[in-house]
């Protein structure tokens, strides 16, 4: 099955790869973040790095680029206030102020799209510096 189909306003495809490095930390718990990138020479989402299931938060922002565009995912586990063991997906959509503003462009019209091809995703996040992506903010949004 193939999901490398264009997106009808910024020509961007999908990687087979994206999909299933997503369902192996959906159902198999492999990865404890994936980061994607747009590859402007194949036309396609990627997958640039993946985080093991004992990285850390801080781990996965420091992958990300300061100066660049990024989609990921990230996989939150927490325990609720019952002492339940939970676990939330979160999409970030991170377009930092100082990225070049064809990267942004190219981000924010390729975004929904490729969101779409990954089920089950929980909560969304749009971030343009740190801040609005601090481990709190997961934690108040999965609670």
């Amino acid at each position: 099955m193939s999901f490398r189909g264009a997106n009808a306003q910024s020509g961007m495809g999908v990687a087979d790869h994206c999909k299933s490095a997503y369902l192996e930390l959906q159902r198999k718990k492999v990865h404890r973040y994936i980061v994607f990138k747009i590859d402007e020479k194949k036309k396609e989402v990627v997958v640039e790095k993946t985080g093991g299931p004992a990285e850390s938060y801080e781990d996965f922002t420091s992958s990300l680029p300061e100066n660049d565009c990024r989609y990921a995912v990230y996989d939150f586990d927490f325990v609720t206030s019952e002492n339940c063991k939970k676990s939330k997906i979160f999409f970030i959509a991170w377009s930092p102020a100082v990225s070049r503003i064809r990267a942004k462009m190219l981000y924010a019209t390729s975004k929904d799209r490729f969101r779409r091809e990954l089920e089950g995703i929980h909560y969304e996040i749009q971030a343009t510096d740190p801040t609005e992506m601090d481990l709190e903010v997961l934690q108040d949004r999965a609670h």
